[in-house]
């Protein structure tokens, strides 16, 4: 189970995507919007699909 610290950024991220996605709203309407959602898209596959770095043994 994640700590509370986890949680917390978890939900401070969300929190700065949904305000990224209403700063696109109210600049430029329905379109911006969607070119907002397809980027946070590829921002959010990016991150999923990112492979943590191989710890080494020196």
């Amino acid at each position: 189970m994640p700590g509370e610290k986890e949680i917390n950024v978890n939900l401070f991220n969300v929190l700065d995507l949904l305000e990224r996605l209403e700063i696109a709203d109210k600049d430029g309407g329905y379109e911006k919007l969607k070119e907002q959602i397809a980027f946070e898209k590829k921002c959010i596959e990016r991150k999923l699909y990112q492979k943590p770095p191989v710890a080494t043994n020196n």
